[in-house]
């Protein structure tokens, strides 16, 4: 009987997986097995990541404003001011309100004295 030649699917799967391992350190970028696991791994902690990316960022702008808003007027607060905002029909979200605590302070304070009234 003729010796068959395996075919060419399992390596180019091992090959794009090596591709992906190549930058870790290690027996994780050398060992076929270890390079699935870690792959693997890898992605479920990128999947993971990107929702909390979400809520840290929404932390991160949620404190700038509250800060900004403290500092102008010492009884108001973030969630008062959020508030009037709804009521006022003002619909600007979290980011572009932090955006404008950080680079132009004097035109957040003209919103809240806005949205007081």
């Amino acid at each position: 009987m003729t010796r068959i030649k395996r075919g060419y699917i399992a390596r180019r799967r091992r090959t794009k997986i090596c591709l992906f391992a190549s930058s870790f350190r290690g027996a994780h970028s050398r060992l076929t097995r270890t390079m699935t696991q870690q792959r693997i791994r890898a992605l479920v902690s990128a999947h993971r990541d990107r929702g909390r990316r979400k809520r840290d960022f929404r932390r991160l702008w949620i404190t700038r404003i509250n800060a900004v808003i403290r500092e102008n007027e010492g009884f108001y607060s973030y969630n008062r001011f959020i508030h009037n905002l709804y009521k006022k029909q003002l619909l600007l979200n979290r980011k572009i309100l932090a955006q404008i605590a950080l680079l132009n302070r004097s035109y957040l304070y003209t919103i809240s004295n806005e949205v007081i009234k």
